[in-house]
């Protein structure tokens, strides 16, 4: 199958443009927003009054499982987030390694353009208890939290996944929306924090959401991020809130201050997956912004610089999960579990360049990319994540509100 092949129309035009922009230009994390701001806040609003599951009670669904008999995984994940082989971009070496140790084929497709969009492609088939034609997929936390929510992922077993069970690292093993990771693993983490542009800026950093959303010489030069979680966790951040245990009252108080930020014109717009050619020539000249796309762009141009602020910066993962009724689902925990060895961690670390969670990744690493290795970027050093800070789990009833809020903020 071709990268391309299945993405929805814009995120084909926004691939399509990547071809003459270089690399940097489209990643995965820059697809997330890529399929419409429209659908997010649909598809929110559509999760009210759907019939959830009876709930996970900590066994799997029953469902026969064809593993042994059949060889196979149905792997669905997002495009541009695995590694491939430079010289054959058709071969994914560590899935081709674990075809070879196991023996299990993995039917891999790029069919994950958008959380809500393939939420409510799946969402059918989950809710009528049915097999979705998927062993295992790739959503980011927040979605991950949901499908967890509505009882539609498969318990895993610890017995089968003994590296990911002893090689997670700490950082990761209890969010509050899968405590002790029962349903789901992360594939990598995502960091979001500030970039500018030194050249646009005159050499004048920029290391604050205050400085974003006042200093005069900004104005109409900066962009926040489409993706609520994100731009609302920076900025409570900077309001001195924390994005782990914030109230209504604090979500609203920071929505108003993106608002004011957007009426004066301060902010010039909220992104998806076009900042980074922004920020590259200067259009704009800072911005919020996520890591794994900046370890990217500054390859290509030197003049962007990124920021940890010191009021921190927001973590967040997306997951490898289960989904019910899987018929592979002792297929699919042997490839969570092979992703869990630090030398195969390495590898798609460098691949993919978004923060491996995996104990012992940052030692492979230096074998095959000593610069990868060393770049905090991607394995971030300790005092890089001590400022790191998850957006909590939302409620059917927070999600829905907050992001009705947010979309109306941002003209979505």
């Amino acid at each position: 199958m071709e990268l391309h092949e299945g993405l929805s129309e814009p995120v084909r035009k926004a691939w399509e443009r990547s071809l003459t922009q270089g690399r940097a230009a489209l990643t995965r994390r820059s697809l997330l927003r890529a399929a419409g701001l429209g659908a997010l806040a649909a598809g929110t609003l559509t999760a009210c009054g759907i019939p959830a599951a009876q709930g996970n009670t900590g066994a799997s669904s029953g469902t026969e499982d064809d593993s042994a008999k059949e060889k196979v995984v149905n792997f669905a994940n997002w495009p541009l987030y695995i590694d491939v082989d430079e010289k054959d971009k058709g071969r994914r070496p560590t899935l081709d390694a674990f075809t070879k140790a196991t023996g299990i084929q993995v039917k891999y497709t790029e069919g994950i353009n958008d959380n809500v969009e393939f939420f409510g492609k799946i969402r059918p088939q989950l809710a009528a208890g049915q097999n979705t034609g998927y062993d295992l997929m790739i959503l980011t936390d927040w979605m991950a939290a949901r499908i967890i929510r509505l009882g539609w992922a498969e318990k895993l077993d610890p017995s089968r996944l003994p590296h990911a069970f002893a090689n997670l690292e700490q950082r990761f093993r209890s969010p509050d929306w899968d405590p002790g990771r029962g349903y789901s693993y992360p594939w990598a983490g995502v960091t979001t924090m500030i970039a500018y542009n030194r050249k646009a800026t005159g050499g004048k950093p920029v290391t604050s959401v205050t400085q974003l959303l006042t200093d005069p010489s900004l104005k109409g030069r900066v962009t926040f991020l489409s993706e609520m979680r994100d731009s609302i966790g920076l900025t409570l951040l900077d309001m001195g809130k924390r994005p782990e245990s914030f109230t209504t009252d604090d979500f609203d108080a920071a929505l108003a201050r993106l608002q004011k930020g957007a009426d004066s014109g301060q902010i010039r717009r909220f992104t998806g997956n076009d900042y980074g050619d922004e920020l590259a020539k200067g259009d704009i000249a800072a911005c919020a912004a996520w890591g794994g796309d900046l370890v990217q762009m500054r390859i290509d141009n030197p003049d962007i610089e990124y920021v940890i602020p010191e009021a921190g910066y927001i973590t967040s993962t997306d997951n490898m999960m289960v989904p019910r009724k899987s018929r592979h689902l002792r297929n699919a925990e042997a490839l969570i579990d092979w992703y869990y060895q630090p030398k195969i961690a390495a590898e798609l670390a460098a691949g993919i360049t978004f923060v491996p969670p995996v104990i012992g990744t940052k030692e492979e690493l230096e074998k095959i990319d000593k610069e990868a290795a060393a770049n905090p970027l991607i394995v971030p050093d300790q005092n890089m994540v001590t400022k790191g800070h998850p957006f909590r789990a939302l409620s059917e009833a927070e999600e829905t509100a907050y992001e009705a809020k947010f979309a109306k903020l941002i003209g979505a």
